[in-house]
């Protein structure tokens, strides 16, 4: 055989080595693909369903506090009523009390004041 005969033979040889090689490395990688693709999409669903239990607890938690607010205003009104009539309410309240009440009272509502801490 002469030269050329055994270089394009080696040539055949080379080019189907490095085409098995690139196929094999091609299968490898459409598989780790699709298992990346899988691991991802059952991830998503996970935060998908942890988003929907969120949103629930989010809307219990307002929902409690409109009840809050309502019975904290009839209490209130009923509170009013009541000292309409007083004629205790009528007098004058030391500073130091009425300056801790009203403190008092605007820190709870700061405290429950959830519409400024969540942007």
């Amino acid at each position: 055989m002469d030269k050329s005969k055994i270089l394009g033979i080696a040539l055949i040889v080379v080019s189907f080595v490095l085409a098995v090689y690139f196929g094999y490395n091609n299968y490898q990688e459409k598989n780790r693909l699709k298992n990346d693709k899988l691991e991802l999409t059952n991830k998503i669903e996970q935060l998908q369903q942890t988003i929907v239990k969120n949103n629930k607890v989010i809307a219990d938690n307002e929902q409690s506090k409109r009840e809050l607010e309502n019975q904290s205003i009839e209490r209130q009104e009923q509170i009013n009523e009541q000292l309409k009539d007083n004629n205790c309410a009528n007098q004058f309240v030391p500073m130091p009390i009425s300056g801790s009440l009203y403190n008092r009272a605007k820190n709870l509502r700061e405290s429950t004041n959830t519409s400024q801490s969540i942007k």
